[in-house]
């Protein structure tokens, strides 16, 4: 005999609520009180009910589907985002669609548009540097399609942006030098038309200033925050005479290829060379010696800007304003940097 399936209002007549209130749970709706949630949550698992995706898509107007938009060239960072957006979207019923784009793509923002209409999407989560044109967010509100940007800016309302503090945060890494007695350091910045590495820079020549130390031209390399423009930087840097004692990189890949060059050169870390880097993803704890760094707090950033979407997406955008909007990334200090005195005496 086949087990007839549990349906709405089985869940509905058990919980002691209405089949609005129900479908407000399943569609992880927060005008739903706590009690009132868990409530029906727990029915939801005695009857092991599932209710069907695609009706449940039909019946509400909503596809359940994100959309993430990014042109970042660093796997690291790209799967902390990801694996915090999916946090979120699973417990509260939503699928992600991911879209590589490129940046200075005369385009992009036509093609961004396209690919919201093509997949149906209830809403995007816009990373850096794409969050940061002002363009793009300019057709989305235009196009009524509801977005979150992740910024190290605020050049939004509280309901569109989580902005990472980086000038606070390479302020922070430039103390952290100078009170090691560093006073000849070098900066390998990001791309200079990027938000975020204008932050980082003018964050660290402004705490470099608190202590009297300035930032000479021929110590700073543009990179292109890869692996690889590290490399390049330091090796131009590291031709320098006299070394600078210290090297501070506008992200995690790119310090990695200031150690990279120091090893092959035969640069003792952090004896000779201290290297901080930006990001505190994965490869900061694996390298050797392990990176000094700006922890950013990436997938929490991903877990607040997903909340935020679903909070715009039900039209409750008070809700979405009182989401913290901005984190504050934190100094982690590991074996690259040392003493400036320590290096004058090797």
């Amino acid at each position: 005999m086949i087990q007839k399936s549990s349906t709405i209002n089985d869940v509905a007549r058990l919980a002691g609520v209405s089949k609005r209130t129900v479908s407000r749970v399943i569609n992880g709706s927060l005008s739903v009180g706590d009690s009132t949630r868990v409530r029906v949550e727990k029915i939801i698992a005695e009857l092991n009910y599932s209710p069907n995706t695609q009706a449940r898509g039909l019946a509400s107007s909503r596809s359940y589907l994100l959309g993430l938009i990014y042109d970042n060239p660093d796997a690291l960072y790209l799967d902390d985002v990801q694996r915090g957006v999916l946090e979120i979207c699973s417990t509260l019923g939503y699928e992600l669609v991911v879209h590589p784009c490129r940046y200075r793509s005369e385009t992009l923002v036509q093609d961004c548009l396209n690919f919201i209409n093509r997949s149906k999407l209830d809403g995007v989560i816009v990373l850096p540097p794409v969050s940061e044109l002002e363009s793009l967010a300019e057709a989305l509100k235009n196009a009524g399609r509801p977005y979150v940007r992740l910024t190290s800016v605020a050049i939004d309302e509280p309901q569109h942006i989580v902005v990472s503090d980086d000038r606070s945060a390479a302020a922070e890494m430039a103390r952290y030098f100078a009170q090691l007695g560093h006073q000849d350091i070098a900066f390998i910045s990001g791309p200079q038309r990027y938000k975020s590495s204008t932050e980082r820079m003018e964050g660290f020549k402004l705490g470099l200033s608190a202590y009297g130390i300035t930032l000479k031209a021929e110590r700073v390399m543009e990179g292109n925050n890869t692996y690889e423009t590290g490399i390049e930087c330091a090796r131009s840097l590291l031709s320098q005479t006299p070394l600078p004692t210290a090297i501070f990189a506008n992200n995690d890949q790119m310090a990695a290829g200031v150690l990279k060059v120091a090893h092959q050169m035969g640069i003792a870390i952090p004896d000779q060379l201290s290297v901080a880097g930006f990001d505190d993803n994965l490869l900061a704890s694996r390298v050797i010696p392990a990176l000094t760094t700006i922890r950013r707090p990436v997938r929490q950033m991903a877990q607040l800007a997903t909340t935020k979407m679903i909070m715009v997406i039900e039209q409750n955008d008070k809700a979405a304003q009182q989401v913290a909007a901005k984190v504050a990334p934190t100094l982690v200090v590991r074996e690259s940097t040392a003493q400036a005195a320590k290096a004058a005496a090797s």
